[in-house]
């Protein structure tokens, strides 16, 4: 049986605003990141660190797969946003379902220059389909290094243009709460004002 395997990798810097509230703080909330990166109606979160991604049909070739990928997402000891693929599945064509492997690793981090640095790698290993087997292997190769790019590409496109938004309105809601809290302590606690 034939297999292929395709990789890719991407990495982004965003500059980041200053808000009364770290972009530190905004990455311990893991939902918030996935609906940066996809559009909500796209995920599901089945715990509190975990969450299934039901990505846009892609085509292979003559194939139209759908894949659906479940993500842990964790802070390591240094502060790093880490993710991992802990599962995936693909609608589709059933036979690739069943002879397909994808490995996804990414993180996410704010460096000391107040941007935010990311990195993620993405590999498939699948076994070819019968209905493949006569096309020539360059172009195999060929149609999974490009898919895997444009799926990266597409996640790192939604994460530059909504995590900034998401922060900014995620931190002045904080903040705005913070203050009302505030106010309504001091009403009730006047000796504290």
């Amino acid at each position: 049986m034939n297999q292929a395997k395709f990789a890719a990798s991407q990495s982004v810097s965003i500059a980041v605003p200053d808000e009364k509230i770290s972009m530190r703080h905004y990455l311990r909330q893991p939902q918030r990141l996935i609906y940066a990166l996809v559009d909500p109606s796209q995920a599901e979160q089945l715990a509190e660190d975990c969450f299934r991604l039901k990505m846009r049909s892609r085509q292979f070739l003559m194939l139209t797969l759908q894949p659906i990928v479940d993500i842990k997402l964790w802070i390591d000891g240094d502060g790093i946003l880490r993710l991992k693929a802990i599962k995936c599945e693909l609608g589709g064509i059933d036979f690739v379902n069943h002879h397909f492997q994808l490995d996804l690793e990414g993180c996410l981090f704010l460096n000391d220059q107040q941007c935010l640095e990311g990195q993620a790698d993405l590999a498939v290993a699948v076994d070819i389909p019968p209905m493949l087997w006569m096309t020539p292997k360059s172009i195999v190769n060929g149609a999974g290094q490009s898919m895997l790019k444009g799926i990266l590409a597409t996640v790192k496109n939604r994460l530059v243009q909504q995590i900034i938004v998401d922060y900014q309105q995620w931190a002045r809601t904080v903040t705005d709460s913070h203050q009302k809290e505030l106010v309504t302590q001091s009403k009730a606690f006047p000796e504290l004002s």
